[in-house]
């Protein structure tokens, strides 16, 4: 098939996946002023928040949690460790597990951080109710597409 009789390409502002990502990318820069204000990274937000909810956690249960591998992961670990935000340390019943724990300093960043949330709603000029069912959507759509990924055959046409 040549350029001239394919089926031209669908623009990228009609492609879904588009649309998710710069919407990620649109939060990630509204939030970014006040992660700045609390010395984080999204990336180190993101962990801080699993941890937020669940602390004393192994690398691979937050790594699994952030959709990250583990080799991912432990750079951005290493450094909240060395602001003080965590401690990380061997499991006694398991030395090939490391448990990651939140300090108290780390701990008191979860009120400070609560602003992001409400920055995100008055930015959005959304209902929480509606961006709770948007959320609702996007989890769904990824999860399914976690789940069928693996049955794809990438070499079938489109």
């Amino acid at each position: 098939m040549t350029a001239a009789t394919s089926t031209p390409a669908t623009p990228l502002e009609d492609q879904l996946c588009y649309s998710i990502y710069s919407a990620g990318m649109a939060i990630q820069r509204m939030y970014k002023p006040l992660l700045d204000e609390l010395g984080l990274t999204y990336p180190q937000y993101l962990v801080l928040s699993v941890l937020w909810r669940e602390d004393e956690q192994t690398v691979s249960a937050l790594a699994s949690s952030l959709a990250l591998e583990s080799s991912t992961l432990t750079p951005l670990l290493k450094r909240l460790e060395a602001g003080g935000l965590l401690t990380r340390r061997r499991n006694p019943s398991n030395e090939r597990q490391v448990i990651v724990a939140l300090t108290p300093q780390g701990d008191a960043l979860r009120e400070r951080a609560g602003c992001l949330g409400s920055a995100l709603l008055e930015s959005s000029g959304r209902t929480p109710e509606e961006l709770a069912q948007i959320n609702e959507q996007i989890r769904s759509l990824r999860d399914t597409i976690y789940a069928t990924a693996s049955a794809c055959t990438w070499d079938a046409p489109i």
